[in-house]
């Protein structure tokens, strides 16, 4: 089902019409770069393909007139001045990589979204013969996925402060690659220094279903969930599956089994109101006829209640001791990376809901329970997510899609909330609620 036809609407004789086809052909090309068959992604973050991509992005930059920055851990900038130095900043994106066989429009849909909302609210100004009241710049964060290198938003943490440079940097993929090392191999190793920006906006995909369910076509995440991510290893010991007797096996998987197992019953206790997931596990040696001498588990528990979390985490921790001691194996916990729960800005969601208004149509007020950078931007911030259906909810995979009528109308959407940014300032988001 396809939201209703306010999606498809021209945009009011107030906005910053948006060019459809233009939007349609960007995000044609960016899609080029690790796009496979069926719709199928793999754009890594620091691999060749995401290589690729910044080159698009970068030679986009060039041609638009923006001046083109990076940052020591890769964040990728394009910075239009409109207003001046001095001015207020007003930044806008996503990210460009992708999860492995994910979809090509998580994350580079907002890159792209940005990239035309800003050329068109240029366009508007310079029709109207009116100075901006503030500058833009548009990002393409480093990492967000966390695909590659753990955590995920390692970009956008490493910008806001909430994460050291150095510990980034160091940060290493399953072949041991340092995120310092793939920076160098891609060249996007960067030197500049971006100040924080006065507001951030971000459009992504729902990745969800409620939107289509609804038949409308704009969401915005006003609140987002919190997050607790264990890097767990359980350490057995390696033997023959064949004659090695069964009751003397310290078989690391096994265990592993028993927490997965129990994970899924932690989340049921609790509703809708806890997820937890064993999204990825690595066996050692990963042999068919030789019992693991180690597993590792990427843990994840997601909460908008820090009280759930908390216990939760409390509970995890009861189930990995009982699980090394049933599978007699030892344990050790490598890693817990933790992001708290919280709201977007009240000021910028009223601007979202004023900007929609101008086209008859309400925007749906959702819960994020998946990270995004801006996220790690709401900490210093005003920062804001608007969303586009995705159909069937899908997400991080191949058939991944949001229709085309609906990429259209958030990026009018974000157009417009920009241009009443650059003819107001910040005052256009002041009044819409308390900031932050």
């Amino acid at each position: 089902m396809r939201a209703g036809p306010a999606a498809s609407m021209p945009p009011s004789a107030a906005g910053a019409p948006i060019d459809p086809a233009r939007l349609a052909a960007m995000m044609e090309a960016v899609s080029v770069f690790g796009g496979g068959e069926g719709g199928a992604m793999m754009r890594l973050a620091l691999s060749p393909e995401d290589k690729a991509a910044r080159g698009w992005l970068a030679g986009w930059f060039r041609d638009n007139g923006f001046a083109p920055a990076v940052d020591a851990i890769g964040n990728q900038f394009g910075r239009l001045e409109l207003a001046g130095p001095g001015a207020p900043v007003v930044m806008v994106g996503s990210h460009l990589d992708s999860q492995p066989n994910g979809g090509r429009f998580d994350g580079a849909l907002g890159v792209v979204c940005a990239c035309e909302a800003v050329l068109a609210v240029r366009t508007e100004m310079q029709r109207r013969g009116v100075a901006p009241a503030c500058n833009f710049v548009i990002v393409n964060w480093t990492n967000e996925e966390g695909a590659r290198f753990q955590p995920s938003l390692l970009g956008s943490s490493v910008f806001t402060g909430a994460a050291e440079l150095d510990w980034a940097l160091g940060r290493r993929d399953g072949d041991g690659v340092s995120v310092a090392q793939a920076l160098d191999a891609i060249g996007y190793a960067g030197v500049d220094t971006v100040a924080v920006p006065d507001a951030f906006l971000e459009l992504h995909i729902e990745g969800g279903p409620v939107l289509e369910r609804a038949g409308r076509p704009l969401g915005a995440f006003a609140r987002f969930w919190g997050a607790s991510k264990y890097r767990l290893a359980f350490i057995g010991r390696q033997a023959h599956t064949g004659p090695t007797p069964m009751a003397e096996r310290k078989d690391a998987l096994l265990a592993g089994a028993y927490v997965i197992a129990g994970l899924k019953d932690l989340a049921g206790e609790y509703g809708l109101e806890l997820h937890t997931s064993v999204g990825r596990l690595e066996v050692f040696p990963n042999s068919p006829n030789t019992v693991p001498g180690e597993a590792l588990l990427f843990i994840e528990l997601r909460s908008a209640s820090p009280e759930i979390l908390a216990k939760a985490e409390e509970r995890l921790e009861v189930m990995i001791s009982a699980a090394a001691a049933r599978a007699d194996v030892a344990f050790e916990v490598r890693a817990i990376d933790r992001r708290a729960a919280g709201r977007m800005d009240a000021g910028l969601l009223a601007l979202a809901e004023k900007a929609a208004s101008a086209h008859g149509v309400p925007v749906i007020a959702l819960d994020t329970v998946s990270g995004h950078d801006a996220v790690s931007l709401s900490a210093v911030c005003p920062a804001l997510i608007l969303a586009v259906p995705s159909v069937g909810g899908v997400i991080h995979h191949p058939t991944e899609l949001t229709a085309p009528e609906h990429q259209a109308f958030g990026a009018q959407i974000l157009a417009d909330m920009l241009l009443a940014l650059a003819t107001q300032g910040l005052s256009a988001i002041r009044h819409g609620g308390e900031s932050r």
